[in-house]
């Protein structure tokens, strides 16, 4: 029989915590924005010392950008669940990608509001934008996946950064719709997107 040892407790017990302290932070986050919530505020949810909090982030800002990587890490992971899957097209595949961000937005529409729809000057953007990131690499999965429509020829006249960056902006569009409206009378909400996602990419196969 396994008995864990105690150095496996601690780590295990410390990785709660953390988690714990994330989940929290996001509620609290979304119910009352960035700059209303204090590290000290995160510690009375979750009736600990704001000492504590601050053995795993050393300020809000880490503990922001921590909650976006977690998000994009979820989104990356998904992203390359496609790759084990073919395709007849390259478009396609970009079809799919589009589809599954959707989903995942208005599946976690917690993260997706943290992550994308919350003003942040708590944290120099440039942060944001290390090739390390995981928002980074999000994003170059998108990149990589129309400059795949691009080399051969389904994107004519485009550029692979543009086409990117404008499909993009419209799925988030959507998403962001879908989360802060939910009451509106959608049609079926899969053909919405359906509908858009095509329109976006008839627009840059017309070049």
């Amino acid at each position: 029989m396994f008995t864990m040892g105690v150095q496996e407790r601690k780590a295990r017990h410390k990785e709660e915590l953390r988690q714990e302290i994330l989940e929290v932070a996001r509620k609290l986050f979304v119910e009352e924005g960035f700059k209303n919530v204090s590290m000290r505020r995160i510690a009375e949810r979750i009736e600990y010392s704001p000492a504590t909090i601050y053995l795993h982030f050393k300020d809000k800002s880490e503990l922001i950008f921590e909650l976006c990587e977690e998000t994009f890490a979820r989104l990356v992971e998904r992203q390359e669940q496609l790759n084990e899957r073919t395709y007849d097209s390259p478009i396609d595949f970009l079809r799919e990608g589009l589809s599954g961000y959707v989903e995942f937005g208005v599946a976690h529409p917690d993260h997706y509001r943290v992550t994308f729809m919350m003003a942040d000057d708590e944290i120099d953007p440039s942060t944001y934008q290390s090739p390390d990131c995981m928002g980074m690499r999000a994003f170059g999965n998108l990149r990589a996946a129309v400059e795949a429509c691009v080399q051969q020829g389904l994107f004519p006249k485009q550029n692979a950064d543009t086409a990117a960056q404008a499909l993009w902006a419209g799925v988030h569009g959507l998403v962001s719709l879908y989360i802060v409206m939910p009451e509106f009378p959608w049609a079926d909400r899969q053909k919405v997107t359906e509908t858009l996602i095509s329109g976006l990419i008839e627009g840059l196969q017309a070049g």
